[in-house]
């Protein structure tokens, strides 16, 4: 059976919607190295500071352009439509005047002094019609302090940018991580309170069964159905800070918020992950990405202060130019050429202390730089001696959660034997179940802590995963 145009688009058509809910449904789970790559890929930050990083290396380029030979042509040709004139003592009268004097010295002819001309001046113009000229030249700094200076600071500016890069990647995998954790945390609490409703649904299942038989009563049944309609709404919740998670996640990511995305991992835990305190202040003071910037900070405005002291040194430069020019009132004109060559010296003796005013503002640029390193310096230890303290904190909690999850579970599973040997009340089954839920809570948000901690102490020490580090280093090695 054939079929013609217009019904095989109608049959496509009809595919397409059927298989779209499909399409649309497909769910794009992440790692978390995954996520830290998609981010690196397509966050802004990120693309700012790779940019950065070329342009500080095109400045070195610049730099070292300034210390190599300069070579200029300029030409131009220009053909009067009218000339230009200027007074000048009359040719015409200082020659008749002359001829006459020699003639009436030497007796030719008889002595008549009205035939001399009055000497006026008379606009008269000295220039051709056609006027040309090529010229060629070379230009090599011998010494400028400004120049060498120069290639120094872009050098320092290019690692400066570099470091600035490594420290965009050092903020965005922590950020990343606590966006990536955060969602790990909503499952983890969804899973914990699901699990609470299917407790409590089954023990409602139990309490109905014996109702019918006699032995529980319509008040405890009721009791028990509360409890469900009650934990319902926490799921909800949860579901909803679950979503919230998610798109806070895409959005660190660069993704379209329509985009259906998940996590795995797990939350882990090591109880032996306690550095110590003086070396790892010590590690932060040094590796620590930001302070690496402020000190490269430093050295460009210590660079920019010897910069502007540059303008108080001499500049000397070779140079030679070939010129070959033309000039007359007619085609071909007659031509020539000239071949110079020299060196030129520029001091500055006086330019109204600008110099010296930009020196001292250099100099207060640098004093600031300086007391920010300061500041930081005192706020990194700060943070770190917190950090250490959130981590002692949830080694002391840790071991005692584990403990009180095991024994919230045994109390739930004895309360549930209790009420179905009638020595036990629902109430003591609502009790442990919170107590259960409370535990698990206490516990999955004890190693979040953890999680979190370390990724902040790690930032703050400068450390970065492998994969990150290389990324990184095969990035700043192409500049």
């Amino acid at each position: 059976m054939e079929y013609n145009l217009k019904q095989k688009l109608i049959i496509a058509l009809l595919l397409f919607i059927s298989f779209y809910p499909l399409i649309k449904a497909q769910q794009r789970v992440l790692t978390l190295e995954e996520t830290i790559n998609l981010a690196i890929e397509n966050n802004r930050d990120v693309i700012i500071a790779k940019l950065n990083v070329e342009k500080a290396s095109a400045a070195v380029d610049e730099a070292f352009g300034y210390a190599l030979p300069k070579v200029d042509f300029s030409g131009y040709y220009n053909r009067f439509i009218s000339k230009p004139k200027t007074p000048f003592p009359d040719f015409e009268a200082m020659l008749t005047n002359a001829t006459y004097a020699l003639l009436f010295d030497e007796n030719v002819i008889p002595r008549d002094d009205n035939k001399y001309l009055p000497m006026t001046n008379k606009l008269q113009s000295f220039a051709q019609t056609h006027n040309w000229e090529a010229k060629v030249e070379v230009t090599q700094i011998l010494f400028s302090s400004a120049v060498f200076r120069g290639i120094g600071a872009s050098k320092i500016y290019l690692d400066l940018a570099k470091e600035q890069l490594y420290s965009t990647a050092s903020t965005l995998t922590m950020n990343v991580k606590k966006a990536f954790y955060g969602v790990l945390l909503s499952q983890k609490m969804l899973e914990i309170v699901e699990a609470s409703l299917k407790n409590a649904e089954e023990n409602l299942a139990n309490v109905k069964s014996m109702q019918k038989q006699g032995f529980a009563s319509d008040f405890e049944a009721m009791q028990v159905e509360v409890q469900v309609e009650n934990i319902r709404p926490q799921v909800n919740e949860i579901k909803n800070n679950l979503k919230n998670a998610q798109n806070g996640l895409k959005l660190l990511l660069g993704l379209q918020q329509d985009m259906d995305i998940d996590v795995t991992g797990e939350f882990e835990y090591d109880k032996t992950y306690l550095p110590d305190e003086e070396t790892t202040i010590e590690w932060a003071l040094r590796s620590n990405y930001d302070l690496r910037t402020m000190d490269l900070k430093m050295q460009v405005d210590d660079e920019f202060i010897a910069l502007d002291r540059a303008e108080y040194y001499p500049t000397l430069a070779a140079f030679g130019n070939y010129t070959y020019s033309g000039t007359g009132d007619e085609f071909p004109t007659q031509n020539y050429s000239s071949t110079a060559v020299g060196l030129s010296l520029s001091i500055n003796l006086f330019s109204g202390l600008q110099t010296n005013k930009r020196v001292e503002q250099s100099v207060i640029a640098l004093n600031q730089t300086k007391e920010q390193i300061k500041q930081f310096k005192d706020y990194l230890t700060t943070q770190v001696k917190g950090k250490l303290l959130e981590l002692q904190k949830v080694n002391s909690q840790y071991t005692a959660q584990e403990r009180n999850v095991e024994l919230a579970q045994k109390a739930y599973d004895l309360a549930t034997v209790r009420f179905k040997e009638s020595s036990g009340t629902q109430l003591e089954i609502k009790n442990a179940d919170i107590e259960l839920r409370t535990a698990k809570t206490n516990k999955i948000k004890t190693i979040y802590d953890f999680i979190i901690a370390k990724a902040e102490l790690e930032q703050l020490t400068g450390k970065l995963d492998d994969f990150v580090k290389n990324k990184f280093d095969n990035i700043a090695a192409k500049f």
